[in-house]
């Protein structure tokens, strides 16, 4: 139970910023984007940005695989399910 109280503490903790918030809208969009994709998106700069995507990452809300020299972001939709299913509970 400890190690799930630490997850949703810092799975609401990163989506609670509005670039976090519109990178996993762009994610859950198209399916897979690249760092260059969230500066495109956000205006941001490339160290913001992969500061953003560091803290979706570490809330283990995204996950990161290599291909070539890009890092590609997809969602973690098993943890946005069980971070769901958390929040159901206060609604019965």
């Amino acid at each position: 139970m400890q190690r799930d109280l630490k997850f949703y503490e810092k799975a609401v903790s990163a989506v609670a910023d509005p670039y976090r918030m519109s990178i996993l809208q762009e994610l859950s969009k198209k399916g897979e984007i690249r760092c260059c994709d969230v500066v495109e998106l956000t205006g941001l700069s490339q160290p913001t940005c992969s500061h953003h995507i560091k803290l979706l990452a570490d809330s283990e809300l995204i996950d990161c695989r290599k291909q070539g020299r890009h890092n590609i972001f997809t969602l973690n939709k098993e943890n946005f399910k069980m971070l769901g299913q958390y929040f159901e509970k206060f609604g019965s």
